[in-house]
């Protein structure tokens, strides 16, 4: 058996290096010798016998010499010999097809070098794929809150219109969310208008025009609570209350012109007459008296608490009040800022500021913070409200579009603990398809672009509607999802099924095309990439590109030309530039194999 290995690995090697005829014949020869050899070594000559002797056969004793007669060769050997052939042959096959593997190119066949001629022609490309179809319009009824249906008034199938009576049910639970949405929302409602004017504070500007009083010491830094910083008065004008004999009822009236009389400064100056009183003031003499507010401009000479005295002119009689009184500053306003920390400041005492003037200017994050959290509550708080509100309003439910009922799983008498979807009506006259192409196609897809729809109903007719810039990507493919809107007045396509799509991408019907298999993308010496095709010459074309290595399969006389590429199908793609038409390139490499 060790002998028989060793021959076939012999055979093995002499199969690459001999014809397949001298193994055969020279492998035959070698069963032959074998066989002869078994032969001789089996096979002893056979004494003549007379026929008596034949007829009384004279017993050989025990321990003798002599040769016991040769029996004929037995079937088991004989089908010995031709399991050898067998595995012969059958390592000469093996031989065979390793030689027609790993043998030298020389004896492999011809070689055939396929070219194809640049021309005009027409290309097409299309983009394929599936999506899923869902009505366009579909609202789906859920109930929120523990109930009873009372009534239920359609059946799964039925063909509803807005507005049709779908089922009553009944829910205190409902009419209870919305009283307590209500009242949320006007608490956070009430918080929030206090943060903002807590929040408009925070820059503190003078309200009118006036002097700074009582001013604070701040200084950038600070950390402020809530505190007066200043008070602000308007001392432009000055304020004077005068009481006169009622005697004069109807002589005095607002906007009329009084003398001032100021003796501190020994001059009098013209007032007006702002408000007339009529209150009852009696004196110690038992005079009725009225007053009247006069404002006095102040030129900056006047100061709080100076004696004045107006007197008005009635019926060509001079008035005098009843006694003189002390200017006071026209208005006075004290000024806060909330809690925060000062970043810039302008408050000193006795400064003349206009109205609109920075004062004090805090950094009220944590006024910013709450007021943010309570607009969020806020909305929270309105979108609970229309929850609640939509959840009553099933006491009395109806459709809310036209469409058809499906998934209805209620019934009359049913106790509903809540979050329970009771049933959707879908529109099915308009479907939306989602589907998805990838990141070659993408650029082709337009909005309003028709596409080929089919599905085992038959054939339908949709455009794209949406394109997301948003992409996936799913074991190294990228996508880009897409909406196509179609009609279904039909029926034609089923909803919640899945639907092909083909669409034309792009189409030229007289440019240069060639072979796919024609354009190849080599590097180049300066590290990027080029699409080349490799154009038949005699010697190198001007703009032939450097390749630092050539591809083997290329043959001589063939050079590489880059060339720009546009659309293509399943066979060919466009060429934008590069060849001309009729400029004949290299295809690939037909190889005629002698062995069949």
């Amino acid at each position: 058996m060790v002998t028989i290995c060793i021959q076939i690995v012999t055979i093995s090697q002499r199969l690459l290096k001999k014809p397949v005829l001298y193994c055969i014949v020279y492998y035959t020869q070698q069963i032959r010798e074998r066989k002869n050899s078994n032969m001789e070594q089996t096979m002893e000559p056979v004494a003549q016998t007379t026929p008596a002797q034949s007829a009384v056969e004279t017993p050989t004793p025990a321990g003798a010499p002599g040769s016991a007669p040769t029996p004929p060769k037995s079937r088991k050997k004989r089908k010995k010999t031709t399991r050898r052939i067998i595995a012969l042959v059958l390592v000469i096959a093996l031989g065979f097809g390793l030689y027609r593997h790993f043998g030298k190119k020389e004896g492999a066949g011809e070689q055939q070098v396929v070219t194809d001629t640049v021309m005009y022609g027409s290309i097409t490309s299309t983009v394929e794929g599936s999506g899923m179809v869902k009505a366009k319009n579909s609202e789906t009824i859920t109930l929120a809150t523990a109930g009873t249906v009372t009534d239920v008034f359609v059946t799964e199938g039925q063909q509803v219109m807005a507005g049709d009576p779908l089922f009553t049910y009944d829910s205190p639970a409902a009419e209870k969310d919305v009283r307590d949405a209500k009242a949320d929302i006007e608490g956070y409602q009430k918080k929030l208008n206090a943060a903002y004017k807590d929040i408009a504070a925070l820059t503190l500007t003078a309200p009118y025009a006036g002097k700074l009083l009582e001013t604070a010491q701040l200084a950038v830094g600070d950390e402020v609570s809530g505190q007066k910083v200043a008070t602000l008065v308007d001392d432009t004008r000055m304020r004077l209350t005068q009481y006169f004999s009622y005697a004069y009822e109807g002589e005095l009236y607002a906007g009329q012109t009084v003398q001032v009389s100021i003796p501190a400064l020994m001059a009098t100056v013209e007032g007006t007459v702002e408000k007339v009183h009529m209150v009852k003031r009696v004196t110690s003499e038992g005079s009725e008296l009225f007053s009247a507010e006069i404002v006095v401009p102040n030129a900056g000479v006047l100061a709080k608490d100076m004696e004045a005295s107006a007197t008005v002119a009635v019926n060509g009689e001079t008035v005098y009040p009843y006694e003189t009184g002390k200017l006071d500053y026209y208005r006075t306003s004290e000024l806060s800022i909330p809690s925060g920390t000062v970043v810039s400041t302008n408050l000193i005492d006795y400064l003349s500021v206009s109205a609109g003037q920075l004062l004090v200017q805090v950094n009220g994050e944590n006024t910013e913070n709450t007021i943010f959290d309570l607009e969020q509550s806020l909305q929270s708080a309105q979108k609970k409200l229309e929850e609640a509100e939509k959840n009553a309003a099933y006491a009395n439910a109806v459709a809310p579009i036209d469409g058809t009922v499906i998934g209805l799983s209620i019934y009359a008498g049913q106790e509903v603990t809540g979050s329970t979807a009771a049933l959707t009506i879908s529109d099915t006259s308009t479907v939306t398809v989602s589907a998805t192409v990838d990141e070659r196609n993408v650029s082709y897809l337009k909005v309003g672009m028709s596409v080929n729809l089919s599905q085992w109903n038959g054939q339908s007719f949709g455009t794209i509607s949406s394109v997301s810039l948003s992409s996936s990507a799913n074991n190294g493919v990228v996508t880009y999802p897409f909406t196509i809107e179609a009609d279904n007045t039909e029926g034609t396509l089923q909803v919640n099924s899945y639907v092909d799509y083909n669409l034309t991408a792009s189409q030229s019907d007289n440019c240069l095309v060639l072979p796919i298999q024609a354009v190849r993308t080599v590097g180049l010496e300066d590290g990027t990439s080029a699409t080349v095709v490799y154009v038949q010459a005699d010697s190198e074309p001007d703009n032939m590109v450097q390749i630092p290595y050539m591809d083997e399969e290329i043959p001589a006389g063939f050079y590489p030309v880059q060339v720009e590429i546009g659309i293509q199908d399943n066979y060919n793609v466009e060429i934008k530039s590069g060849v001309e038409e009729g400029t004949v390139v290299f295809t690939q490499i037909m190889s005629d194999n002698v062995w069949g």
